[in-house]
């Protein structure tokens, strides 16, 4: 079998897709308008060409038709309009769609093509991902059919939470499906990616999806399908304030939508408007009152990058809502998400906040504790258990039952230690990659907490997942999917400890839960920052700026709401004679959360191909996996050969189908940090103070953080179950909203 052939993808765009599968004259579009609110002046203008390009404001359409008479929302990718990539806008209008459809009870069909995340827009749109899975979880848990058609090409984050999830799932002949792309197992291993594994007749034929079907018998194939799924539910009815009656499918598809009518919906898919009664009419359905979503596009404000999407960097309030006060009351070291918004005047003094560069040097050192040695110092009555239980292992994944700080659970936790004897990772890349056997470990742990009621912990630290044809047909990004969307829903109480290095989609799938705690130099990724500068700047070595531009530090976080509390890692005694030897933030918990010390809002070009990799250097298509970039107009200097590779531990999308750069490019040794990530004098920055970093007396920091994670879990426990879920649903619902 060959790779996927090109020629044989119909391409076909978002609006011919749908003019193709409803019934004529039956589709209504829900989408209102987006504004386009960067500070970024080169996002801009990618934004800007992409909507002139494709007549569309964002990447993703939603709305609703009929097939064969039946209603169906239908929830639609352009890959023209910046390779599909999802950013806070495209997230937040998927969101509101699906929740419509779950609030009208009608069945949806999703049809990706997309190369995952926008990179413009770093963490915060990475984890848009959260929020996606966790509403198609609460449609499906509603009763509702969930069909995915997978288009070409759909990879990265798409595929590994919406793009995974369905009833039934197809894909259109030839299409490139994967997490990863090939181009960066060439890059790394100086050979092609073994042909044939990621097109769509090969996940058939591993049982990976259940049909390979083209756009002409999509629409008699979903047609058939609902008339089963759909359990004699009624085949057509009125659509509630759906429009003008014989609405153009063609003429509506950017259409502005009225108001739902009897589904309470106000302004339905408008990302400017409010979410009350957001949550489907079941009770399995987002919380109601999700909290205000104005200027849902991306990012109102620039944040520490100028980047879209790093929305509510201006504040910091508690973004559990009603489990703000879930967690005691934070001790000395451990800096907590306030629950008032804005950032006050000069910051008090307190622990100095490191740049993106220096926490992910520190990160990577050899010496840095993993979940192993926390269990070691932090824990008790510590039982491992090994693999699925049903004849899987993952050397990536640890699952446990212990007692840390004196609090019994469950533990799951990514092994750091690399697959050398006794070797650690200290390189963009390295260390133990985390697999599907993994996840499915991973799995098992949350139903053992489910089924006991045990507190789950989660320890993120890993460079990221498996880059294998093993991994790739073994399912690698639908067990992410299924983990987020396990996550998001499990009655037990979660707790997830950032400790370290938080690569992609690894990371993400042990993310969601009813409280974050970040140690001080974690940081959360939507790929290594290797791999995101090798997307936007054709080369690795502007990984660290990168990385600091996407908001992806301990601060960054926790200014956006993601992380509650961040714990510093200091083993001397402060001046503030708390006596526990970390110190403490302001009260805001804010301190410095915009970038100290980083460099960031540079604005550099970014040039990207067009569509046949020609090199025609418009501002770059950024997207987490692999893709055909979207075409472009205009030069940029600088642009027209390909640059550096991908490196070794995420879906990094491929740039471009041009020449690719000799060995020279390739991300092996030369752009390993090596050495040179250990924190040292190296790293200092114009000779000024590191922070210190729990490599230096690691027992004695990780003393300290089980006693707070005891704690934690421990006032999880206790909270009202429902009230506790509820939260938690309210906490993910809003990723990415003004806080």
């Amino acid at each position: 079998m060959t790779g996927t052939n090109s020629s044989r993808v119909s391409r076909a765009s978002a609006r011919e897709l749908i003019e193709a599968v409803v019934d004529p004259g039956s589709w209504y579009g829900w989408d209102e308008p987006v504004e386009i609110t960067t500070d970024d002046p080169d996002y801009r203008a990618d934004l800007e060409r992409a909507r002139e390009r494709t007549g569309l404001d964002e990447s993703v359409i939603t709305g609703e038709g009929r097939i064969e008479g039946r209603r169906v929302a239908l929830v639609a990718c352009e890959f023209r309009f910046l390779a599909g990539s999802i950013g806070v806008a495209a997230g937040e209008r998927l969101v509101r769609a699906v929740e419509r459809a779950t609030a009208e009870r009608l069945p949806l069909l999703a049809a990706p093509a997309s190369g995952g995340t926008r990179m413009q827009e770093g963490t915060v749109a990475f984890l848009q991902m959260v929020k996606v899975a966790a509403a198609i979880t609460d449609h499906k848990a509603a009763g509702l059919p969930y069909l995915v058609h997978l288009r070409h090409p759909t990879t990265g984050g798409v595929l590994a939470s919406w793009g995974s999830l369905g009833h039934v799932t197809a894909a259109e002949p030839g299409a490139l499906i994967g997490f990863m792309g090939p181009r960066v197992h060439e890059a790394l291993y100086g050979e092609e990616f073994p042909p044939g594994v990621q097109n769509a007749e090969n996940l058939m034929n591993h049982g990976l999806i259940d049909a390979v079907l083209p756009l002409s018998r999509l629409s008699g194939v979903a047609a058939r399908v609902l008339r089963v799924l759909c359990a004699g539910g009624p085949v057509s009815g009125p659509a509630a304030s759906a429009g003008p009656a014989g609405a153009s499918g063609a003429a509506d598809l950017a259409g502005p939508a009225t108001s739902v009518g009897s589904a309470g919906l106000s302004g339905a898919a408008d990302p400017a408007g409010p979410a009350a009664s957001a949550g489907p009419v079941a009770s399995a359905g987002p919380v109601a009152s999700a909290g205000p979503v104005a200027s849902a596009g991306p990012a109102a404000s620039a944040g520490p990058a100028g980047l879209s999407g790093a929305a509510g960097v201006s504040g910091a309030a508690d973004p559990a809502g009603p489990a703000a006060s879930a967690g005691p009351a934070a001790p000395a070291g451990v800096s907590a998400a306030p629950a008032s918004a804005p950032i006050p005047g000069p910051p008090a003094a307190g622990p100095r906040v490191p740049g993106a560069e220096e926490s992910i040097r520190a990160s990577r050192r050899a010496e840095r504790p993993g979940v192993r040695d926390l269990l070691r110092v932090a824990a008790e009555d510590v039982s491992p258990l090994s693999g699925t239980g049903a004849g899987e292992h993952d050397p990536g994944l640890l699952l446990a039952l212990a007692r840390v700080g004196g609090t019994p659970c469950v533990v799951l936790g990514h092994n750091r230690r690399s697959v050398r004897k006794d070797g650690t990772a200290d390189g963009p890349g390295e260390g133990q990659a985390l697999g599907p056997a993994g996840l499915r470990t991973a799995r098992r742990g949350m139903r053992i907490a489910a089924e006991l009621g045990l507190p789950l912990l989660t320890v993120i630290d890993t460079a990221g997942a498996a880059l294998s044809r093993e991994a790739e047909e073994g399912g690698l990004a639908g067990e992410i999917a299924r983990c987020l969307a396990d996550m998001v829903t499990l009655p037990a109480p979660t707790l997830c400890l950032l400790l370290g290095q938080g690569a992609g989609g690894a990371a993400l799938a042990l993310l969601p839960a009813d409280r974050i705690v970040a140690a001080r130099h974690a940081w959360l990724s939507p790929l290594p920052p290797e791999g995101a500068s090798a997307i936007l700047h054709r080369t690795t070595e502007r990984a660290y700026e990168v990385a600091a531009r996407q908001g992806v530090r301990s601060a960054d976080l926790l200014a956006q709401g993601i992380v509650d509390r961040i714990v510093e890692e200091d083993a001397a005694e402060h001046e503030n004679g708390t006596g526990d030897g970390i110190g403490t933030q302001d009260e805001n918990g804010t301190r410095d959360a915009i970038g100290v010390g980083d460099a960031i809002g540079v604005g550099d070009a970014i040039g990207t191909q067009d569509e046949n990799g020609a090199g025609s250097a418009s501002p770059a298509v950024v997207s987490q996996g692999e893709g055909t970039p979207h075409s472009g107009s205009g030069s940029r200097s600088g642009s027209g050969s390909r640059g550096e590779r991908a490196p070794r531990s995420e879906g990094a999308s491929r740039v471009g189908d041009a020449s690719r750069v000799g060995d020279a490019s390739r991300v092996g040794d030369a752009s390993r940090v090596g050495d040179a990530s250990r924190v040292g004098d190296a790293s200092r920055a114009g000779g000024a103070p590191l922070t210190p970093d729990a490599s230096h007396a690691p027992d004695a920091f990780l003393s300290r953080l089980g006693r707070l994670l005891g704690a934690e879990l421990a006032a999880l426990r206790a909270q009202d179950p429902d009230e506790r879920l509820a939260a938690r649903r309210v906490r993910h619902r809003r990723i990415g909203l003004p806080r």
